[in-house]
């Protein structure tokens, strides 16, 4: 079973380098809402989405690409961990 914190820790540190630092954004919190504050725009999502079906080896549907899901680091973890029980 996969770790949630340590889920958490490897999805902030991709959303981290590969949105937030190219933008000058060098910190983000885990509530924050990533899609209102410019750090994901739709087309980071479905890099997002790639990046945490090959890391963590779950299959997000095309149903589970909303916002609840992925608004927040926190959000994905919780989808990340869920998807990993099944």
């Amino acid at each position: 079973m996969i770790e949630s914190a340590e889920v958490k820790d490897q999805i902030r540190e991709y959303v981290l380098e590969e949105f937030a630092k190219p933008k000058g954004i060098m910190q983000v919190t885990d509530q924050e809402i990533l899609t209102k504050n410019g750090i994901i725009d739709s087309m980071g999502i479905f890099r997002l989405v790639s990046f945490l079906e090959e890391t963590f080896n779950v299959r997000v549907g095309d149903e589970e690409i909303t916002h609840d899901n992925l608004e927040s680091i926190d959000a994905i973890e919780r989808l990340v961990v869920a998807k990993s029980k099944k």
